[in-house]
């Protein structure tokens, strides 16, 4: 139980790093996109139906358009990618590589082709879908309370992926969340196998001897 809880807490350490790496990286990157006049988003963000523009998918969500398009992501985006993380770095770092492909595919096949995407919010869909259906598939009690809770908190949002705002990347958002469930599902805990029967012990040599002379009659 100590070990477990040693573990855990390591990882909650590395996942609070990562979060507050992110999020420097995405203000670094506003400040300088904001003094040149956002050309930062309009040259590295998604173009949809462009081949040339697919490796924009995993740039887009370091860019913003604006002050107010960076504040509202930053804090869901820092919570939920945190929840995403705290169980271990490989499967979430798999598991945004599944977002970012998804909501980056639907935007560049299905998006307007004249419009220019950035934004992180489709990870925040996608590390929300993946938080809610982790604890379920996993079967782990934590999990099952966290995932609980974020629903509770974030459900209100799900409307974001309906085509309900203007300017508001709609399929961004359904791409993601779809990438989430996807993530939570192929990176699912496996039940595991049962243990090996212990082979039987090997039977004492001289006491085999002896029998089998017992049983000649010597």
């Amino acid at each position: 139980m100590a070990s477990k809880f040693a573990q855990l807490l390591s990882d909650s350490r590395r996942a609070l790093f990562t979060m507050l790496g992110i999020q420097a990286v995405i203000w670094s990157v506003q400040v300088v996109n904001w003094l040149d006049d956002y050309d930062l988003s309009r040259e590295f963000g998604l173009r949809p139906e462009r081949v040339d523009d697919l490796p924009e998918m995993f740039t887009m969500p370091f860019l913003h358009f604006s002050w107010d398009h960076i504040i509202s992501n930053s804090w869901p985006l820092f919570v939920l990618g945190f929840l995403a993380a705290y169980r271990g770095m490989r499967k979430f770092l798999l598991a945004s590589l599944v977002i970012a492909v998804s909501g980056g595919l639907l935007v560049w096949l299905l998006e307007n082709p004249n419009s220019v995407t950035a934004g992180a919010s489709g990870m925040v869909y996608g590390y929300l879908g993946y938080v809610v259906l982790r604890g379920v598939l996993d079967r782990n009690l934590l999990d099952a309370v966290v995932g609980l809770g974020v629903a509770a908190v974030y459900w209100t949002t799900l409307i974001g992926v309906l085509p309900v705002a203007h300017g508001v990347s709609w399929l961004g958002h359904l791409g993601g969340l779809i990438g989430g469930l996807a993530a939570a599902v192929l990176l699912r805990d496996q039940p595991g196998r049962p243990a090996p029967e212990p082979a039987p012990a090997p039977a004492d040599s001289r006491s085999a001897l002896l029998k089998e002379l017992d049983d000649l009659g010597l």
